[in-house]
């Protein structure tokens, strides 16, 4: 850990600083940050974001109808809508679409949560949910994470009888680490009366787990969220989806609303509607992720299992240092988190991208294997 101990007190380059919003203001961050990062530019691993963008068929269907763009079609909404209907055998009402699964978790911490209506969360996990509900009156309860990165659903159930939320992310961010169904369907069984369990399954496609959409049909206080910013590569044209009761998405509605992205809609249409898209994007991420890991963990850094598009390395020293010696070389990672302050998340880019991923990383760590 020679060289990361050397540089542990160094700022950087401006691209360290930006790569890290140390100081910068969000447009700068949003200006050094493109899509697709070129070849000589920096390797982003840092956000969670699908490399390869929307599928051809998204793209296509954004370039068709952003002519229609001055109007608000309306009509798409709906027939994204029933297609989400036809897939997973929900009911119309059950399904309400938004500009992201952010917008949806938020209007859940500021619906169930408050005063004396606290909420629980896994740590490290994302942090959305717990920020505004705390930013709102509401106490929040962190629960670690069971050593190979699960949920521990009994201690979450456990933790406060008047919890108003119970927020699960399934496969789990920063970890990518998975959580048994079974152990799910005991939380949503035993967690504290009154209270919603809340599934974030941002990253299911990647996993192939299976979903707790079984249990929206059947009627339980449970909200699961979707998204279309990670295996569908629309992080930046934002689209998600709720899927509930109608009484409980009625209470996520209640704080307002505004039409969607016409391109968004025709983009996730046409990503539903690609064969074998999740198939061929989920083993190719996959085997990347792996030989990723098992080349660290040859090294003596520690990773957890994972089933998403990132994964979490023990780097043997300090993650923020770490991060920014990696970022002073043109590779872009994740941070720590305050429970883990030695471990890093790690986007899973291209091949091309984890091959520099992996001589950048030898070089800092000091490490020529």
């Amino acid at each position: 850990m020679s060289q990361l101990s050397r540089r542990a007190f160094l700022q950087g380059s401006s691209l360290a600083a930006v790569g890290l919003g140390l100081g910068a203001p969000a447009s700068a961050l949003a200006a050094s940050t493109p899509a697709t990062a070129p070849a000589s530019g920096p390797v982003l691993l840092n956000f969670n974001e699908c490399p390869h963008g929307p599928c051809d068929a998204a793209r296509a269907a954004v370039r068709t109808i952003v002519d229609q763009g001055g109007r608000y079609l309306f009509g798409l909404r709906g027939e994204l809508v029933a297609e989400v209907s036809r897939l997973h055998e929900l009911p119309a009402d059950h399904i309400a679409v938004y500009a992201g699964s952010s917008d949806p978790l938020d209007r859940a911490a500021l619906a169930f949560t408050g005063p004396g209506r606290s909420v629980v969360i896994p740590d490290p996990t994302f942090e959305a949910v717990a920020d505004t509900a705390a930013a709102h009156g509401a106490t929040v309860h962190r629960v670690p994470l069971r050593a190979d990165g699960s949920h521990d659903v009994q201690a979450m159930a456990a933790a406060d009888p008047a919890a108003g939320l119970v927020y699960a992310c399934n496969p789990n961010n920063p970890t990518g680490s998975v959580t048994a169904r079974t152990d799910l369907e005991w939380l949503l069984a035993n967690k504290p009366a009154g209270s919603v369990l809340l599934v974030d399954e941002a990253y299911i496609e990647y996993s192939g787990q299976a979903s707790m959409l079984e249990h929206v049909r059947a009627g339980a206080d449970l909200v699961v969220l979707r998204t279309f910013s990670k295996l569908y590569g629309m992080a930046g044209l934002r689209l998600g989806l709720a899927l509930g009761r109608p009484d409980l998405l009625a209470r996520l509605a209640a704080f307002g609303g505004n039409p969607l992205p016409v391109t968004a809609l025709a983009a996730g249409l046409a990503s539903l509607r690609e064969p074998g898209l999740v198939e061929r994007r989920r083993a190719e991420n996959a085997a990347i992720r792996e030989q990723t890991i098992a080349w660290l963990q040859a090294r003596g850094h520690a990773c957890l299992p994972s089933q998403a598009n990132c994964f979490m390395v023990d780097v043997g020293g300090d993650g923020k240092a770490f991060t920014r010696a990696m970022a002073e070389r043109g590779v872009l990672v994740g941070r720590s988190w305050p429970v883990w302050p030695s471990r890093v998340r790690v986007t899973v880019g291209t091949a091309a991208e984890m091959a520099r991923f992996r001589e950048v990383f030898a070089q800092v760590v000091g490490d020529a294997g």
